[in-house]
């Protein structure tokens, strides 16, 4: 589980239920003596930022009061940054649009202060200012070179824009610093985001060697990765990593024992199968359930179905269809496609049935009636009719979800001019303000519209979460739901926008 929360954390996976980012406020709770005194503290130690945060809880950040008060504070210590800084560090907590002035009143007193370029940074994102933010996390690096979230982050901005500079400058930050976890969280995301199963492997031996998983959370989840590849690709080293794993991780060493387990599981089903054994092989595979999130479960079930073709092609293509089903991948299709082959199916019959399948089980799209920001009308999902639209939750403070939109947006490219549409429902009506300069500033593509607290959502719920993804077909069935998309598996989307685009009913 500790490898779902890096992943979350880090801004490429939310679980179902939990949104990140978004806090519920907290109430004033102090009496008026007792404000007093915490403002009095404040004045005594304009510099500490502990005094700043107990007097801004204690009046409450929505309260116009606290902001005529630091105005007060402001032109008492006109040369003190801690001053607008709090303030700031406040409003950016809530993920409030108020945060930037006080920030950049924060640099303008103290060029060196590293954290007021990094909240620059944190909220140019909202904004959908990309470029703008890189050259804050520039001049945090520049105020702090000791800095490793910054160093990090600066050289994860590279990323799609020089590959070698990018790749030169993470492990510049692994090398200057060994003892942090950002180190570690550099070369975790290099490796599981590298291309080739090769490189992916000599980044993340590098990974387990210069940062001992039993220290670094990221050099753990790194392993877990790892793991999965080598199920995929040379499960006999993975055998050797868990046994490696459960011998120096401590609490996880059952999980790893499990995975030692699986790995050997796995060893041995390919053997019986090379030897023409389908049900010794799946008696060895019986056990061997990975979790939706392992990048190994697809090749484990298509080993699974390997061994059950042994007896019966169609009892494996059937498995592989159920499956997909499911969660659709495209490893899994390929399959579909090579026993829908071998059983005298053509590419586009698989695609029909598939298609099928899908109605089958589709569902009419809950209604809703929601304000259309670029139009400030309502937007139903009625209006969509006749289109394959792909719906996310999000709001502007969500990392995952800015982490995302850059896959749907490749994806969806392709398809202009075609009947496709693409939407996006902030589920934070407080971060309102940054909308449409986050779409302007962005470039994306997608529709916003705005949710509404309490309404019905029927199975067009998300659970408080974000992002959440729905796929549905020209009449407003969901057709897919909860999926993710990154580097890894633009295809998929591709491959489910292509299935409904092509089987319009």
């Amino acid at each position: 589980m500790n490898k779902i929360f890096a992943l979350a954390l880090a801004g490429s996976l939310v679980l179902p239920g939990i949104v990140f980012g978004q806090k519920k406020k907290d109430k004033p709770e102090v009496s008026a003596a007792e404000l007093k005194k915490l403002a009095a503290a404040v004045a005594a130690h304009p510099d500490s930022l502990s005094f700043h945060d107990e007097f801004i809880k204690g009046i409450g950040i929505d309260n116009p009061a606290v902001v005529i008060q630091y105005q007060k504070w402001m032109k008492q210590f006109p040369k003190n940054a801690n001053v607008p800084y709090a303030l700031a560090a406040a409003y950016l907590d809530e993920e409030s649009p108020k945060a930037k002035p006080y920030l950049e009143k924060t640099v303008a007193l103290d060029p060196q202060y590293v954290e007021g370029w990094g909240g620059l940074w944190t909220d140019a994102q909202r904004w959908g200012k990309f470029e703008e933010g890189e050259e804050y996390l520039r001049k945090a690096t520049v105020a702090d070179p000791n800095n490793a979230q910054y160093a990090f982050y600066y050289a994860e901005g590279m990323r799609g824009k020089d590959a070698a500079r990018h790749e030169a400058m993470i492990l510049d930050v692994a090398k200057r610093f060994p003892d942090h976890e950002r180190g570690a969280q550099a070369l975790y995301w290099l490796a599981v985001r590298g291309k080739g199963a090769a490189y992916q492997m000599k980044i993340f031996e590098l990974l387990k060697n210069s940062y001992d998983p039993a220290k670094f959370s990221w050099s753990s989840s790194g392993m877990s990765s790892y793991y999965n590849l080598l199920l995929e690709e040379n499960p006999e080293k993975a055998v050797t990593l868990a046994n490696e794993m459960a011998t120096k991780m401590g609490e996880e060493k059952q999980s790893w024992e499990k995975n030692q387990a699986i790995a050997k599981a796995v060893v041995a089903a390919k053997g019986f199968i090379a030897a023409g054994d389908g049900a010794a092989a799946l008696a060895q595979l019986k056990t061997v359930n990975l979790p939706w999130y392992s990048t190994a479960r697809d090749q484990v079930l298509l080993l699974k179905a390997s061994a059950t073709a042994l007896s019966s092609k169609s009892a494996a293509y059937d498995s592989l269809m159920v499956q997909f089903l499911k969660t659709p991948g495209t490893k899994l299709f390929a399959g579909m496609l090579s026993y829908g082959e071998q059983l005298g199916k053509s590419a586009k019959e698989v695609g029909n049935e598939t298609w099928s399948r899908l109605q089958d089980s589709s569902k009419q799209a809950t209604e809703f009636s929601l304000r259309n920001y670029f139009t400030n009308k309502p937007t139903t999902v009625a209006d969509y009719k006749g289109k394959v639209v792909l719906l996310t939750y999000w709001f502007p403070g969500c990392g995952p979800c800015r982490g995302e939109f850059p896959h749907f947006e490749n994806v969806i490219r392709k398809y202009k001019g075609q009947p496709v549409d693409y939407v996006g429902i902030n589920i934070v009506s407080s971060q309102n303000d940054y909308v449409l300069p986050f779409m302007k500033g962005s470039g994306y593509s997608f529709t916003p519209l705005e949710d509404q607290e309490g309404r019905n959502k029927g199975n067009l719920s998300n659970g408080q979460a974000a992002p959440v993804n729905f796929l549905l077909d020209q009449q407003g069935r969901i057709i897919f739901r909860n999926f993710r998309i990154d580097g890894s598996n633009e295809d998929q989307l591709e491959l489910m926008i292509n299935l409904v685009l092509k089987h319009e009913a």
